[in-house]
């Protein structure tokens, strides 16, 4: 059971990520994403160009607190790809990159094919300052899925901003609606593909 201490700064801590939403997508919460994961405007080169989430991220304590329940479950089964995924989830959610990677390679090792699992940890490694294993990852997931929409939109992404590939990303999006036609994000789509026209990258 939850103490009211610990279910408050659960709250606090559901709101700072609610308030942290932008273009990235997480590939695990569906393949037609809803964001998921920062605010504003097409995030530059991490790190310095990251941008800002809605408030401090929680203490390393509250993080134990919440991940202490799926660890138990993994202490039992450590092969289990669901609870390595929730746990790679927690800690992208909370920014803390490399435990994210650590857990989402685990469930890899299990289930190499899920490519919502596969975008995410390319966008872990994006937001810890690896473009091109970021991108390395995103072709391993479009090799099993290849009109995956979170996967493409994050290529394009990192594509333009880490690797300042312009056409790459251009042709990436363009793709994306070409193969999604009816895609949910279109139009954000449209203005990421004005921004690489016009970026000279």
């Amino acid at each position: 059971m939850w103490s009211s201490r610990e279910a408050y700064l659960l709250a606090m801590v559901c709101l700072l990520v609610g308030a942290a939403l932008g273009y990235f997508f997480r590939g695990s919460a569906a393949n037609m994403p809803s964001p998921a994961v920062q605010v504003g405007s097409m995030p530059s080169a991490p790190p310095s160009g990251m941008p800002a989430a809605g408030g401090p991220p929680p203490t390393a304590e509250a993080l134990s607190s919440i991940a202490a329940p799926m660890l138990a479950a993994l202490k039992a089964d450590p092969k289990n790809a669901d609870v390595l995924t929730q746990l790679g989830n927690l800690y992208y959610d909370h920014r803390v990159y490399p435990e994210a990677i650590t857990y989402y390679l685990r469930a890899l090792e299990v289930r190499p094919r899920d490519v919502n699992v596969r975008t995410d940890l390319g966008t872990a490694y994006w937001y810890s300052g690896d473009a091109k294993t970021a991108v390395a990852e995103y072709e391993k997931s479009l090799a099993v899925d290849p009109r995956h929409t979170a996967t493409m939109m994050n290529m394009g992404i990192v594509k333009l901003n880490g690797l300042s590939d312009s056409k790459g990303a251009i042709s990436i999006w363009e793709k994306l609606l070409r193969d999604n036609p009816q895609f949910s994000e279109k139009q954000k789509v449209l203005d990421l593909l004005a921004q690489a026209k016009a970026s000279g990258k």
